[in-house]
């Protein structure tokens, strides 16, 4: 996870370096208050946001043309195996990364709400789903096809090893590209990559019920639709995709802290004690012996003569 507290560590061992010092002291004059002609943060976000875009048109372009090509040069058999599910694998890697970067570091770079990611979530999905030409590039989905009869052993391990190699393939690319800095979230990542720690917001025994409950829902959609036409399908798995994962973030938040500060306070599942305990015997011994001396400085004052 990339956040501002990685960032805070980060920079200063980063300013050593007279170069980074020239870029950083560039990027800061381009938000308000850091130069004297600062342009609006607005522009620079929308400017990065856009650069991510074209980069996930270009991804989905290349990988079409690596299926088109594979295809006619290659038999059905090794094309559906392998060239199918790396292009497929690549395709789905890198725009995973490029849009948890966004995830991560658009909120307190660019402003970015959930609104905007849960778009191109969405959108992100139906685009592969409708241009994966029939791969999964996703292990489960491969293994439960091999339960299921419909593929056997050799196909399934073939499509298991193209499908990591599209994912490494897919790592080297996106780490190629960010090192070429084209916005200042690439700028931001790459500062800040060796300070960035793990992306699991909670406990690992509540991550892995949330994922559990996830990618079962998810191949419970995917097993009623398999069947159906895509013009169905596709939407409706992009929809499931994007639900599960706003859900699931919710679900992790309630689990971690029992409550979510945004809609209530209340912690459902949790009791909260307190942190200071106060000594009850000492209160008690302190007021019954308060209260004969206050008893004798009543009856002191009722002895005085009354005018």
């Amino acid at each position: 996870m990339c956040g501002v507290s990685q960032a805070c560590r980060a920079v200063p061992r980063l300013l050593t370096r007279g170069f980074i010092k020239r870029r950083c002291r560039s990027f800061l004059c381009s938000f308000p208050g850091f130069g004297p002609v600062s342009p609006p943060r607005t522009a620079f976000a929308m400017a990065g946001l856009n650069v991510s875009i074209a980069f996930f048109f270009l991804v989905v372009g290349v990988c079409q043309a690596l299926r088109r090509l594979s295809k006619r040069l290659l038999s059905p058999g090794v094309y559906g195996c392998l060239a199918r599910e790396l292009a497929g694998s690549l395709q789905l890697c890198t725009s995973c990364l490029e849009l948890r970067m966004l995830v991560e570091i658009g909120p307190w770079g660019g402003g970015f709400g959930p609104d905007v990611v849960l778009t191109l979530l969405f959108l992100l999905f139906a685009v592969h789903g409708a241009s994966f030409d029939g791969a999964s590039a996703n292990p489960t989905v491969s293994l439960q096809e091999f339960l299921l009869l419909e593929s056997n052993l050799a196909a399934t391990a073939a499509k298991l090893l193209a499908q990591g190699a599209g994912t490494g393939l897919g790592w080297a690319v996106t780490k190629l590209y960010w090192s070429w800095e084209l916005t200042h979230f690439h700028l931001i990542q790459n500062l800040i990559a060796s300070e960035c720690s793990s992306s699991i917001h909670t406990s690992l025994h509540h991550a892995a019920f949330v994922e559990g409950t996830c990618s079962f829902l998810f191949h419970l959609v995917l097993l009623k639709l398999r069947q159906s036409h895509p013009m169905y399908r596709v939407p409706a798995l992009a929809a499931t995709v994007t639900f599960l994962t706003y859900t699931g973030m919710l679900a992790a938040l309630l689990l971690y802290q029992g409550n979510i500060p945004r809609l209530f306070q209340k912690n459902l599942l949790y009791s909260q004690k307190n942190k200071y305990k106060i000594p009850k015997a000492r209160v008690v011994a302190h007021m019954e012996g308060y209260e004969p001396h206050q008893k004798r400085k009543g009856e002191k004052s009722d002895s005085e003569p009354h005018a």
